[in-house]
């Protein structure tokens, strides 16, 4: 299969070294195009007042990133070694793949507000359900995240979704082995992040290489309020287990980075770098490389727009071969689930700060696709979303599927 490869762009201060370079077009041997080419502001806009300013880190702070105390080599990058394989079906608008550290799985269920435990012969069953759920257009039961317990507490999921009044997080007690998991009653983290009507919502949520927890929104519609570093919306938030602003973070409050649309996929590579896949508006989606107060342009550019004031995204897409939602990091290797696109990507190396190369996989086979994990055994694991309303759902639909892996080359 024909990649195309496309060097690091975007970042700040230390991340210098992933600037956007003059990029261009190229076309795989299949005919798909990944397309890459400079983009002026969105018409119609006016300039932006002066951009918020993060304060500095103080010298008592987090750093922004977790790297290895010593060099390692990179790990191996990696890519699809067969045909996806069918672990579970009848999943009911699937959002989220949560793998447990004892080998429990569990998905959320956007629309019925239900987190089902997958068990080893395909079948699930109800793990536990968030109340007050308000599922409408894109909101609903959206991402999942786990904190062990510390021997003062049990194992906790924390849930994200949409409420009657906002989007939130809250957390459940986790009890009881595989096969028989229980959630308990849920506990509010952390509230008011402005829900859309029907769609940009965010939802993704994962803790950190800092054990803090992240948590990405949506504008919410209202785009402005994505360079409001006030505001809770069009961001990437970082919160405390408990759900304080956590230390360190630029504006003095959640706010970690801004000028999002609505990114629904963020994962961390070897060297503790975090990523985020964000869907575009009409034109571009994106790859971002996400730094301390960094500034991704929304609503005042889309894609890449070589606008100093802004962090470009490391790599581009037209919204029919993307509008990516889960993002896993496995080896080396980014693998990010497309909506629209019907199709994984696979973006690689993550952590040399060289060239990047990307190819798709499974384009239309198994329709949209919403999330992607690493599983136990070291493959990827994905799930369909072709019963959320836009797919064109298929007996058994939807499926969550096993991926075999293999070191590339």
């Amino acid at each position: 299969m024909a990649r195309t490869r496309v060097p690091h762009g975007g970042g700040l201060g230390a991340r210098s070294r992933r600037r956007s370079p003059a990029v261009g077009r190229a076309t795989s041997a299949a005919g798909m195009i990944l397309a890459v080419a400079l983009l002026t502001p969105l018409a119609g806009c006016t300039p932006a007042p002066p951009l918020p300013t993060p304060t500095p880190l103080p010298s008592t702070a987090p750093p922004s990133t977790v790297p290895p105390a010593t060099p390692v080599p990179p790990p191996p990058v990696l890519q699809p070694a067969g045909a996806p394989e069918p672990i579970a079906a009848e999943l009911d608008a699937p959002w989220s793949i949560l793998v447990l550290p004892n080998g429990g799985v569990l998905v959320s269920e956007r629309d019925r507000g239900d987190i089902v435990e997958v068990l080893p012969d395909g079948s699930h069953r109800v793990a536990g359900t968030v109340p007050g759920v308000e599922a409408g257009g894109e909101g609903g039961l959206l991402g999942l995240a786990f904190l062990p317990g510390d021997g003062e507490r049990t194992d906790r999921v924390y849930a994200y979704f949409t409420a009657e009044s906002d989007n939130r997080v809250v957390r459940l007690p986790l009890t009881g082995a595989p096969g028989a998991l229980a959630l308990g009653a849920p506990e509010a983290v952390f509230t008011g992040i402005p829900k859309g009507g029907t769609n940009h919502n965010g939802g993704r949520i994962a803790f950190g290489p800092d054990g803090l927890l992240y948590v990405t929104s949506g504008d919410a519609g209202n785009r402005d309020a994505a360079q409001d570093p006030g505001s809770l919306s069009g961001k990437i938030l970082r919160v405390t287990a408990d759900g304080a602003a956590a230390p360190g973070n630029p504006f003095g409050n959640a706010v970690w980075s801004l000028g999002h649309r609505n990114p629904q996929g963020i994962a961390w590579d070897a060297n503790g770098e975090l990523w985020a896949a964000e869907f575009g508006q009409n034109t571009w989606d994106e790859l971002n490389l996400i730094s301390r107060g960094a500034n991704y342009g929304w609503p005042i550019v889309e894609g890449v727009a070589g606008d100093p004031r802004f962090v470009d995204p490391v790599m581009q897409w037209s919204t029919s071969e993307a509008s990516p939602s889960g993002l896993a990091v496995i080896g080396d290797t980014l693998f990010l689930a497309a909506l629209r696109g019907e199709r994984v990507w696979t973006i690689a190396p993550a952590t040399t700060g060289g060239a990047l190369e990307a190819a798709p996989w499974f384009a239309g086979d198994l329709g949209r696709i919403r999330d992607v994990a690493a599983a136990p055994d070291g493959s990827l694991w994905l799930i369909t979303n072709n019963t959320d309303g836009r797919g064109s759902p298929t007996e058994g639909d939807d499926r969550l599927y096993r991926v075999p892996l293999a070191a590339a080359g």
